[in-house]
């Protein structure tokens, strides 16, 4: 628990990098499931707890994913993007993440 008793510790808003808003994620929230991007380091139960703590909200289940990076070419030479880690948390019945609002 921190000090201020609000349960929210610092290590929360370094496990959670951001939303992804694509169309595929769109089509999740329909579903109560909201996409974001981790850290490649954060476990399930981790995500669990800082979601439940950051937003207010009850998570029914996690699934991850990591999405390899792309080689590309970056000003005629070959580059990679990074790996990114993704966490589709469902939300038990009744609650909401608004994602286009900051924390």
């Amino acid at each position: 628990m921190s000090k201020t008793g609000t349960g929210i510790r610092p290590e929360h808003y370094d496990l959670i990098r951001k939303p992804i808003i694509t169309e595929k994620a769109t089509a999740a929230g329909e579903v109560n499931t909201v996409v974001l991007e981790v850290a490649m380091d954060a476990t399930k139960p981790a995500i669990r707890e800082a979601v439940e703590a950051l937003f207010g909200v009850k998570v029914k289940s996690v699934n991850t994913t990591i999405t390899k990076g792309k080689r590309k070419r970056f000003r005629g030479h070959m580059g990679e993007r990074k790996d990114v880690k993704k966490a589709y948390v469902s939300l038990s019945e009744g609650s909401t993440i608004d994602v286009t609002t900051g924390l």
